[in-house]
């Protein structure tokens, strides 16, 4: 059967005109939320939904939820790119975005709770937000929803994530790979995102029998600010005489590259001469430092069509369970790593003989 047969035929069932069948299936936002409904309801029953192309999306308004700090590009570089690649996948569909601010954690329920069943929400996405409570709403709301750059422990939101743990073990192999055995970790370890991340890293050293310590290989920042990377590794380099100093810094974003390499030019050092620096971001500023920064790049840009298409994906296929789409980086090699004289490895320990990494 044709598209004109079978939006002729959800007309006679729905009772609505042809015309206002047609605007509904191509993702126009001219026709009510009743009619809507009704529509896509008898479309799904007739088994057309899943035939419907991405490129016409089934919703008309998108509210995203986010940590207030990601609608200002000077606050959090990261989530309002995430939120510039909504709206670029979502440009020439028939689509109003409105966004609201709600914490991480202890988020506020009410004001989620009236946002998300306005009329004005037919879909939305969160964006980094870890309260529970604010997943189980999102879910038993039952409307299109999208978690990005978070975790739903109860399985029930559909998910879209950088492989965190990856773009960290495979940052630390290329590091070890480059003859680097005494690394230094400089991470802000405010979400759960980045101890996966530092869960990554610990693996790939364990895997290469490098020991890894907490209080000796880990400077943990509170936020991802080149001033308080700087701060920290000035503290970090004052306890450290040079003989002890790591070999390497793997740093988990580019401003806190920047206030690193600030730091060991303020005591003499040069990158990579002295120290080798790698980066795991989005490349914000990765090509406009004095030595630019090879770095393992986030999949930023990439996360709002995935989310976007997992809304669609909501719509046209209501009864597929909730899926988790990781996200891997890739490689950029630059100039802020230096390749070391291979040294002879030792040998790795099994933890299930010897009990240990438990």
């Amino acid at each position: 059967m044709n598209s004109r047969l079978k939006v002729r035929e959800i007309a006679e069932q729905t009772g609505l005109s042809t015309s206002t069948v047609s605007r509904v299936l191509s993702g126009k936002s001219n026709t009510s939320a009743q009619a809507k409904q009704r529509v896509l309801a008898c479309a799904k029953q007739q088994g057309i939904l899943s035939n419907i192309t991405d490129g016409r999306l089934l919703f008309n308004t998108l509210t995203i939820f986010a940590p207030a700090r990601a609608f200002d590009l000077r606050t959090d570089i990261f989530y309002y790119k995430v939120i510039e690649s909504i709206q670029a996948a979502v440009s020439g569909n028939d689509v109003r975005i409105s966004c609201c601010g709600i914490e991480e954690t202890d988020s506020d329920a009410p004001l989620f709770l009236k946002k998300i069943n306005a009329p004005g929400c037919e879909a939305a996405i969160l964006i980094g937000i870890d309260d529970p409570r604010i997943h189980e709403i999102a879910a038993d709301i039952g409307k299109p929803c999208v978690l990005i750059n978070g975790r739903d422990n109860s399985m029930r939101l559909d998910v879209v994530s950088p492989d965190h743990q990856l773009i960290g073990e495979f940052a630390a192999n290329y590091l070890v790979e480059q003859g680097h055995r005494d690394i230094l970790v400089l991470m802000c370890l405010r979400r759960s995102t980045m101890e996966r991340r530092l869960r990554g890293i610990k693996d790939a050293l364990a895997q290469h029998g490098i020991p890894f310590d907490d209080n000796l290989n880990l400077v943990a920042t509170t936020g991802f600010g080149a001033a308080e990377a700087r701060e920290a590794i000035s503290e970090y380099l004052s306890q450290s005489p040079g003989p002890h100093r790591p070999d390497a810094m793997l740093v988990g974003g580019d401003f806190l590259a920047m206030g690193a390499m600030e730091a060991l030019r303020e005591r003499g050092l040069a990158v990579p001469a002295d120290i080798s620096i790698m980066s795991m971001d989005s490349i914000n500023l990765s090509d406009i430092h004095d030595v630019p920064l090879t770095v393992v790049k986030v999949p930023r840009d990439d996360l709002g069509r995935e989310a976007i298409r997992l809304l669609q994906r909501r719509i046209t296929h209501p009864d597929l369970p909730p899926c988790s789409v990781l996200l891997n980086g890739h490689l950029v090699v630059r100039s802020s790593v230096k390749r070391l004289p291979q040294r002879k490895q030792a040998a790795v320990v099994s933890s299930r003989d010897h009990g240990l990494y438990e």
